[in-house]
This record gives structure tokens, C-alpha cells and sequence, in this order.
């Protein structure tokens, strides 16, 4: 009987046409089942907040796209803790931002190849004992959305074979790749990486037992993950251990990065004879993050040269842990080494120590350095810098070298939102991935915690260590993250969360706004008719960001002493309308860092002045409701 009553529930979910009255105008000629997610939050939302939500709303296009089916079989599937079986369908139909499952390959290719327009592959047992020869991979996964490459055992126990990377993975979002015992025991020959992962958002390559145990193999990695976005970077472990006369170079290594690090663990350990070259490795580069652990111990007779490293970037860390720790011999330079135009910092733990013969030399280098447990022996510095505050405010202050980090128009004051006002906008475009909300009843099922990582790593098909697992992780912290001073937030993955969030700050009565278009972006805009919401007083908001989850994910945050902006961007010389702009000024910004991008783009300093901002596609604000 049971069973029976099941078969005519999903009958109905099926069948039914129900016309649904939405923005308080029943439209007879669209029937929406009553059941699916839109239909589910168009009625949660006229039952909790004061005015109907109208049928262009552009909220409704964040809405779960399941069909009545399908959220009542997937939501069975997550009660049942049983979504990973089905997790391909899952994310096709509910629109969510998956990786692809790489399925193992052993394919043979005798002889060279050229792989171009290819994406998404597991190289498995590729290229062993060849013997000479050139592998190609040439605008590979290019500009596509989410990148899955894994490299195993490739080239492992050839002989002269030559592999060569050229536009790999260029301008794409969200790249995984992995190379593990890449090129291991190989015996001559050379891998080249040129153009790789140009202009990427969110890289996380995994370099692991890369070159372990060749001989006279180089690696050379020019215009490596240049001009790319956050992510986390590059990681190297036991790269080139075991290694005999094995140059690498580094040029251009994560050159006009924003927020990339990279992880050297490993790296040349007891190798003989290494040659490492890192030229213009992040430079010019925003907040670049290094860390070497164990590189070069035990080595013998190895060269480390560091030129204009990290120089002319914003701030930057590197830590270098047990760096030719035991080796003999070694010989490491540094020069322009961390010269950024705002401190960054430096550790230096077991530096050189246990080395015998060892040189080290400091030719230019930058300021706020710790050395701890270092050699004295063998060891020189030449012009290293120790400005004095003062100096280090007039680099602060020198203009465009700081204000290159900040893009044009991202801040701006109050006073420039008035009609006839020319301004640069910034690119307001939203890079993340196309994903959807998940109906309430599904995501209640799912765990959400740091805590929980295991079983949301099991369910969305992430590997230890991957780019999925990375960024799960970190939205799961900042979710987890207390809440600043004066500060309500939450995290919300289904709209009626976010409507919730919303109305218990600001009450019943509200509205929520985003910019309408990305037109005018990355170009001067003139500014048209402005309209201040609440009559221009001063208000409190709630503010909603993406986060990087598999589902959409919005980070919402209480913003109290603001004003809200709504105006008109006119085309500055044909003076035609091409979008209307959202804007939110900041009155309080006391408890801002001093070294917030606002303060270097406008000047002055925290509770010193308002900052204003767009708000971007996809991100809105919520606000109490004009009368």
C-alpha cells in the first residue's frame, strides 16, 4: 500500500500545472508546478516579506532549476546519505559546480604526439622507457571552466624524451593538475612549461616525486602562472630528490600574480650537483606566499640563484625552513631579493645549518627579515636594506607603484556619485562559476562544517589535496570565521536562508538591489540620475557574497552606517544609458586595516573618510524598503 501511495505522489509531482501567482499578477499562460523549487520560494517569499517578489526578479534566476522530480528523488538521496552514487546527475541537473571524474588510462603512443584541444585527461603510465622523442601539449585545456588534469608515472624511466607545455590551461577557471613521479629515473632530456596557466583564476598544481632520481633531466618553467588569480598556487614536494645534475629554472614564475603561493617541500633533497635558477619569480606580483621546507638538504654541490625575487611586489611571505640544511658545498645568491614596495616578511628557521662549505650571499635585499638558528659560517651581505619608517611611508606614498594593486574605480568617495561625474569603473563582472541555489529541503541534509570535510569530500568526489577539497575548506572557515565587532553574519545556500538572514535584521518591510548589468566595465562611465535610498539617511544594510562552494554559496554580513545609492551609467560620449548602477558608501571604516586597498587607493586611513563601492554582478544588498 505503501508503495502505491508513493507511486501516486511522484505522479503528481509529475503531472501537476498549477497556475502559481507571481509579483501578484497570475499569468495564465505560464503553468508552474507547485512543487518545484521556484514555485517553493515565490510562496516563502510573499509569506515573509511585505511586497511580492516580481516575475523578472533577478533572484529568481539563482533558484534550484530541479524539477519537482528530481528535488523530491535527490532530496531522498541526501536523507539516505546516498547523493555521491548519483553525483553526475546531481550536478547536471541542479546546476552545481563539480569536477569531472577522471576515469584511469593506459593508452601507448609509440611515437611523438601532439595533443592540442584536449582537456580533462588522465595520463597514466605515459612515455615509460621511451627512448627520445617530443610529446607536445599546446593550447591544452584552454579557456574552458573547470580544468582536471592528472599526470602519473609519465616519462618515467625514459631516456633523452622531451616534453614541452606551451599555452596550457591559458585564461581558464579553476585548474587541477597534478604530475606525480613525473619524468622519475629519467636520464637526459627536458620538460618545458612556457605560457602555463596564463591568466588562470583559482590554479592548484601538485608537483609530487617530480624528476626524482633522473639524471642531467632539466625542467624549465617560463611565464608559469602569470598574471593568474588567488588560488594555491604551485606545490612541489620531493621535487627533483635523489636527482643528479638536474638544472631547473624559474622565470617569470607567477610574474603579476594576485594572490598565488607556492610550496617547495623537499625539493633537490640529496641531490647531487642541482642547478635551481629562479629569475623574476613573483614579481610584480600582490601578496605572493613561498614556502620552502627541507630544500636542497642533504644536497651536494648544488646552485640556488634568487633574482629580483618577489621584487617590486605588495608585501609578500617567505618562509625557507631547513634550506640546504647538512648539504655540502652548496652555493645560494640572493639578489633584489624581496624588494616589495610594502614590507612583506621573511623567515629564515635552520638556514644553512649542519652545511659544510657552503656560500650564501644576500646582494639587495629587502627589509623586515627573521633569521633564526642560521649558519654564520659562510655567509655574506651585501646592501641589505633597513629603511627607516619614514622611507618606507615615502615608497608607501609614491602613487601609481601602490595604487597598481588597486584597480581603477573599485573605491571611490561620496561625493562622486552626482550627475555629470566621469569615472573609471572597474571590472564588476562576476568570474566565478555559473552554479544555482539548492532547494532547502536538500541542503538541511547536507553536512556543513570544517569538521565534516571527510564526508563532504566523499560526496562531491574531491581528492586529498585537490583544488575541490582547497576550496570547500576555505569558504567552510570563513563561514566558520567570528563575526568582526558589531558584526550578524551567515552563510546560505538556499534562498529562503538568505531571506531569513535578511528580514531578522532589517525586519519584514525590505528590498534587495544589484547592479543591473556589467556594461561600463573596465572603462570610464558618466554618471547620470542618482537616487539615495531612504532619502539618503544613514542606514544599515545586509550585503551578500559569493563564496566558492560547490552550490551557491552567498557569505551575507550586517553593514551598519552606510548609505545606498541607486544611478544611471551613461556612455561618456554618446551619453546613452547602459546600466544602472547599485553603490553602497561606508561611513564607518575605523575598524579597517590601515593597509586596505580603499587607503591606498583614496589616501588618508581608517575612520578618516567614507569609502564607496559598486556592487557587483551577482553580490546584492539588502535594504529597508522606501516607503
Amino acid at each position: 500500500m505503501l508503495n502505491l501511495w508513493t507511486v501516486l505522489f511522484f505522479c503528481l509531482l509529475h503531472f501537476s500545472s498549477f497556475s502559481v501567482i507571481v509579483g501578484g499578477v497570475s499569468d495564465s499562460s505560464v503553468s508552474e508546478n507547485p512543487f518545484t523549487p521556484k514555485a517553493s520560494l515565490i510562496r516563502y517569499w510573499n509569506k515573509e516579506i511585505r511586497r511580492e517578489i516580481p516575475k523578472t526578479h533577478f533572484l529568481l534566476s539563482k533558484v534550484s532549476p530541479l524539477s519537482a522530480v528530481d528535488s523530491a528523488t535527490f532530496s531522498k538521496l541526501a536523507a539516505q546519505n546516498d547523493l555521491a552514487s548519483r553525483l553526475p546527475s546531481f550536478c547536471s541537473s541542479a546546476k552545481l559546480f563539480c569536477f569531472p571524474d577522471l576515469l584511469p588510462s593506459l593508452e601507448k603512443h609509440p611515437k611523438d604526439v601532439n595533443f592540442a584541444v584536449y582537456s580533462n585527461r588522465n595520463f597514466t603510465n605515459y612515455g615509460t622507457d621511451r627512448l627520445a622523442g617530443v610529446d607536445s601539449f599546446k593550447n591544452y585545456s584552454e579557456n574552458d571552466n573547470v580544468i582536471v588534469d592528472s599526470f602519473r608515472r609519465y616519462s618515467r624511466d625514459s631516456a633523452g624524451h622531451k616534453d614541452r607545455f606551451s599555452n596550457y590551461a591559458g585564461e581558464s577557471n579553476v585548474v587541477d593538475e597534478s604530475f606525480n613521479t613525473y619524468g622519475a629515473a629519467a636520464t637526459g632530456g627536458s620538460g618545458n612549461f612556457n605560457n602555463y596557466n596564463h591568466e588562470v583564476n583559482n590554479p592548484n598544481l601538485r608537483f609530487t616525486s617530480y624528476s626524482d632520481g633522473s639524471t642531467g633531466r632539466g625542467q624549465k618553467f617560463t611565464h608559469y602562472t602569470e598574471n593568474a588569480n588567488a588560488g594555491n598556487g604551485q606545490s612541489f614536494s620531493s621535487y627533483g630528490k635523489n636527482g643528479n645534475g638536474a638544472p631547473n629554472d624559474f622565470s617569470s614564475y607567477g610574474k603579476g600574480a594576485n594572490v598565488v603561493g607556492s610550496g617547495f617541500s623537499g625539493y633537490g633533497e640529496s641531490a647531487n650537483g642541482a642547478n635551481d635558477t629562479f629569475t623574476s619569480y613573483g614579481f610584480d606580483s600582490n601578496v605572493p606566499q613561498n614556502n620552502f621546507k627541507s630544500y636542497g638538504d642533504g644536497g651536494n654541490a648544488a646552485v640556488d640563484s634568487f633574482s629580483s625575487y618577489r621584487d617590486q611586489s605588495n608585501v609578500g611571505d617567505d618562509s625557507f625552513q631547513s634550506y640546504a640544511k647538512n648539504s655540502n658545498s652548496e652555493k645560494v645568491d640572493f639578489s633584489n631579493y624581496g624588494q616589495s614596495f610594502n614590507e612583506g616578511t621573511d623567515k629564515f628557521t635552520g638556514y644553512g645549518q649542519g652545511a659544510i662549505g657552503q656560500s650564501i650571499g644576500f646582494k639587495i635585499y629587502g627589509r623586515n627579515t627573521t633569521f633564526k638558528d642560521y649558519t654564520k659560517k659562510g655567509v655574506s651581505f651585501s646592501r641589505y636594506s633597513n629603511e627607516s619608517s619614514a622611507e618606507t611611508a615615502q615608497v608607501k606614498g609614491s602613487g601609481n607603484v601602490v595604487n597598481k594593486w588597486v584597480e581603477p574605480g573599485k573605491f571611490f568617495r561620496e561625493k562622486m556619485l552626482k550627475r555629470g561625474t566621469v569615472m573609471p569603473m572597474p571590472d564588476i563582472r562576476d568570474k566565478m562559476p555559473q552554479r544555482a541555489f539548492l532547494p532547502r529541503t536538500i541542503i538541511s541534509k547536507l553536512p556543513f562544517s570544517s569538521s565534516k570535510i571527510g564526508e563532504l569530500k566523499r560526496i562531491f568526489h574531491a581528492g586529498d589535496n585537490s583544488s575541490l577539497e582547497t576550496m570547500m575548506l576555505e569558504a567552510l572557515k570563513e563561514c566558520e570565521r567570528a563575526p568582526s565587532p558589531g558584526e550578524s553574519k551567515r552563510c546560505v545556500g538556499s534562498l529562503e536562508d538568505m531571506i531569513d538572514f535578511a528580514t531578522s535584521v532589517l525586519g519584514r518591510n525590505v528590498e534587495v538591489r544589484t547592479t543591473e548589468n556589467v556594461n561600463g566595465s573596465k572603462q570610464n562611465i558618466k554618471i547620470g540620475t542618482v537616487r539615495s535610498i531612504n532619502g539618503g539617511k544613514v542606514t544599515k544594510s545586509v550585503s551578500c557574497h559569493q563564496s566558492l562552494y560547490p552550490y551557491l554559496l552567498y557569505y551575507c554580513h550586517s553593514v551598519p552606517k552606510v548609505r545606498v545609492y541607486e544611478a544611471d551609467i551613461l556612455d561618456p560620449n554618446s551619453r546613452e544609458k547602459i546600466n544602472h548602477g547599485v553603490a553602497i558608501c561606508h561611513l564607518e571604516t575605523s575598524s579597517w586595516s590601515s593597509g586596505h586597498g580603499a587607503f591606498l587607493a583614496l589616501g588618508s586611513g581608517p575612520g578618516r573618510i567614507e569609502v564607496c563601492h559598486w556592487i557587483f554582478e551577482s553580490d546584492m544588498t539588502w535594504t529597508i524598503a522606501d516607503s
